[in-house]
C-alpha cells in the first residue's frame, strides 16, 4: 500500500515536469518549422529575381507546403491539449464551487442561530434552564463556540472564494491561449491554400515546357554522375599510400565517428529540400531523377558550413553544378560539403567538430548546401547520422 502511495506521489510530481517538456518540445518544433519557412521565402524571392527556373521554385514551395502542414498538425495537437486542460480546469472550478456552496449553507445556519440568540437574556435563560451543572456547562460552551465557529467558517469561505477566483483566472488564460492557437491555425490554413495553389501553377508551367526540363534533367544527371565518380576516386586514393600500398585507417577515429550515428551536428541550419535516395520527378512521375547520394539544405546567403566531426581535409575540388567541394576524412568515413563559395581550409588540415569549412555560395538565386556522408565507397543517408 505504501509502495503504491509512493508511486502515485512520484507520478503526481513528474506530470507537471513532463507536460512542461512536452510544451517546450512543441514550441521548439514550431519555431524550427517557421524558421525554415522564412529561409524558403528568402530563397523563393531570390530565385524569382535571378532565375526563371520553375523546377527550383517548385522544390522550395513543396517543402514549404510540407512544413505548413506540420505546423497545422502541431496546432491541432496543441488545441486538443488545451481543450483537455479547459475541461479539467472547469471540473476543478465546479468542485470548488460545490464546496463553497456547502460552506455558505452551513454559515447561513450558524448566522441564523446566532441571530435567534442575539439577546443576552435569552442566553442566560437558556443556560439557567439546564437540568444539571453538566448540561449548563455544555450549553455555555456551545454559545461561546458559536461565535468562534462563525469566524472559522467565514475564513474558510474567504479561502474558497480566493481559490475559485484564482482557478477562474487560470481558466480564462487557457481559453485565451486556445483562441490564439486557433487564430494562428486559421492563418496557417490560408497560407497553405495559397502555397498549394502556387505549387499547382508551377506544375502546370513545367508541364508546358517538358522538352526544356528533360534537357535540364539530362544535364543534371551528368553532373551527378561526374560528382559521384570524383568522390569515389578521391576516397580510393585516400586509402592508398606511397607505391599504391593500402594506407592504414585511423581505427580510433573511425570507431568514434561510427558511435556518433544520429548525434552528429548539422553542417548548416535549414530545411532539407532534396532527400537521399532514388526519387521520381515531382511533375513527370514516370521519370526517375538521378540517385541522390546526399541531401540538399536550403540556407540563408552567407551561411557558414561547419565540420560535422573531427577529421582531416583530403581534397578540395570544383565541379560543374556544385561549385567548390570539400572532402573530410574521419577514419574510414568521409563527409562531403558542396556548393561552397569561399573555402577556409586546405588539403591536409586537421579539423575539429564545428570548425568552419567555408561559406555556401548563391548560384542563380539559390543558396543550397549539398552534403554527403560515405562509409568507404558506400554513400550513407546523412539524415540517419545527423541529430
Amino acid at each position: 500500500m505504501k509502495r503504491l502511495a509512493l508511486i502515485l506521489l512520484l507520478s503526481a510530481a513528474l506530470v507537471p515536469s513532463l507536460l512542461a517538456q512536452n510544451t517546450r518540445a512543441q514550441e521548439d518544433k514550431k519555431a524550427r518549422l517557421q524558421k525554415e519557412i522564412a529561409i524558403i521565402d528568402k530563397q523563393l524571392a531570390e530565385t524569382k529575381k535571378k532565375s526563371s527556373g520553375a523546377m527550383a521554385s517548385l522544390s522550395l514551395v513543396q517543402k514549404k507546403v510540407s512544413n505548413r502542414k506540420e505546423l497545422i498538425a502541431e496546432s491541432d495537437r496543441e488545441i486538443k491539449a488545451l481543450s483537455g486542460k479547459i475541461s479539467a480546469k472547469q471540473k476543478e472550478i465546479d468542485r470548488i464551487q460545490g464546496r463553497l456552496d456547502t460552506l455558505s449553507a452551513y454559515y447561513t445556519r450558524l448566522v441564523r442561530n446566532a441571530y435567534r440568540n442575539r439577546d443576552a437574556k435569552v442566553w442566560y435563560m437558556y443556560i439557567l434552564a439546564s437540568e444539571d451543572l453538566g448540561q449548563a456547562w455544555r450549553r455555555t460552551g456551545y454559545l461561546r463556540g458559536l461565535s468562534s465557529q462563525m469566524n472559522v467558517q467565514a475564513a474558510r469561505i474567504q479561502k474558497a472564494k480566493a481559490e475559485l477566483e484564482e482557478e477562474t483566472a487560470k481558466l480564462e488564460q487557457i481559453k485565451a491561449q486556445a483562441q490564439k492557437v486557433r487564430s494562428e491555425r486559421v492563418k496557417e490554413m490560408n497560407s497553405l491554400k495559397k502555397e498549394e495553389s502556387q505549387a499547382a501553377d508551377l506544375v502546370s508551367s513545367l508541364k508546358k515546357q517538358q522538352n526544356k526540363y528533360q534537357k535540364e534533367l539530362a544535364q543534371k544527371k551528368k553532373q551527378v554522375e561526374d560528382l559521384n565518380r570524383e568522390i569515389e576516386r578521391i576516397i580510393r586514393s585516400a586509402g592508398k599510400g606511397k607505391g599504391g600500398k593500402t594506407k592504414p585507417v585511423d581505427v580510433k577515429l573511425d570507431k568514434e565517428f561510427s558511435q556518433n550515428k544520429g548525434k552528429l551536428p548539422w553542417p548548416a541550419e535549414g530545411p532539407v529540400t532534396d532527400k537521399f535516395g532514388q526519387h521520381n520527378h515531382p511533375v513527370f512521375k514516370s521519370v526517375k531523377l538521378p540517385f541522390n547520394n546526399g541531401i540538399t539544405i536550403a540556407v540563408n546567403p552567407g551561411t557558414k558550413v561547419k565540420a560535422v566531426f573531427d577529421g582531416e581535409v583530403r581534397q578540395i575540388v570544383i565541379m560543374p553544378g556544385y561549385n567548390k567541394c570539400v572532402l573530410v576524412q574521419h577514419g574510414g568515413y568521409f563527409s562531403f560539403y558542396c556548393k561552397l563559395g569561399a573555402v577556409s581550409v586546405k588539403p591536409g588540415d586537421k579539423v575539429k567538430t564545428g570548425d568552419v569549412i567555408g561559406t555556401v555560395d548563391t548560384i542563380a538565386g539559390e543558396t543550397l548546401l549539398h552534403f554527403q556522408i560515405w562509409k568507404g565507397t558506400d554513400p550513407q543517408n546523412p539524415e540517419s547520422w545527423l541529430r
